[in-house]
């Protein structure tokens, strides 16, 4: 049985989840349908490649992944499907595809799009689904599309190094409110090699110099540093608003100055 994730920014409570499910079982009813989110803010694109990231890796081979986040191409743009890791990728050409990082797909195509302006206005419906049935009946993807390599192949943000200093970026507020950084524990453990540290957020208007191993280390509403389950510097305030509290957004910055 194959299985077909849904990414979207629609919000449950519009008809866009239940229509696209519907077409899907009417179509391949044979398959299992997964939600990751529906509560992406609309068309953020990095908020939604975070997400999926970090869930991808943990489905089986060949599950199909429709990532219905800012999914009508802008005029000239294009539909695509990609087999990257095992798994298969169907988004707009909206820098998506980069954005899950690793090696990148090791094939994309060129998906047609609608002729008719009813199912060019709901994309993921009229073609995602179509598609992701296709592959669930395993025709190959090269068959449901022209092969290409010109498409945005935007990066994840990374953070800058100096010497004794990285300088990274929160990518992400979580639903508990903790800031999650683009700084990873290897990278940490590279630069930092085994020095004594200080993490600044906010520039210097907070200071944390201890890096915990659980959340329950620090004291209720007191402000933590942890490496979250993805391995990821998390700034949090232990059952507290971090993100509110400390003024933090997807481009505040955290910096990390090694002694």
């Amino acid at each position: 049985m194959h299985m077909i994730t849904l990414t979207s920014d629609w919000n449950e409570n519009d008809y866009y989840v239940a229509s696209l499910k519907g077409k899907l079982l009417s179509t391949c009813p044979e398959v299992r349908i997964v939600d990751i989110t529906h509560q992406v803010k609309p068309f953020n694109t990095a908020q939604a490649a975070f997400i999926l990231r970090n869930s991808y890796p943990s489905f089986p081979e060949n599950t199909i992944h429709i990532i219905a986040v800012y999914s009508e191409p802008e005029k000239g743009g294009q539909l695509l499907a990609a087999r990257m890791n095992k798994q298969y990728f169907l988004c707009s050409d909206n820098g998506l595809l980069g954005l899950l990082g690793g090696q990148g797909p090791d094939l994309v195509v060129k998906l047609k799009e609608p002729d008719e302006p009813l199912k060019a206005s709901f994309i993921s419906n009229s073609i995602f689904a179509e598609v992701a049935c296709a592959l669930a009946n395993n025709t190959p993807l090269s068959e449901l599309g022209t092969p290409t390599k010109i498409y945005n192949k935007q990066t994840p943000l990374r953070p800058t190094i100096e010497e004794h200093t990285i300088t990274g970026s929160v990518i992400y507020i979580d639903s508990y409110k903790n800031a999650i950084t683009n700084i990873s524990k290897d990278l940490f453990d590279r630069i930092g090699s085994g020095k004594k540290y200080e993490i600044y957020v906010q520039s210097k208007h907070y200071m944390i110099n201890r890096i915990n191993k659980r959340y329950n280390e620090t004291p209720p509403g007191e402000l933590m540093a942890i490496f979250n389950s993805v391995n990821l510097l998390e700034i949090a305030i232990r059952n507290g608003n971090a993100a509110g509290l400390l003024k933090l957004n997807t481009s505040s910055t955290v910096r990390v100055e090694f002694k």
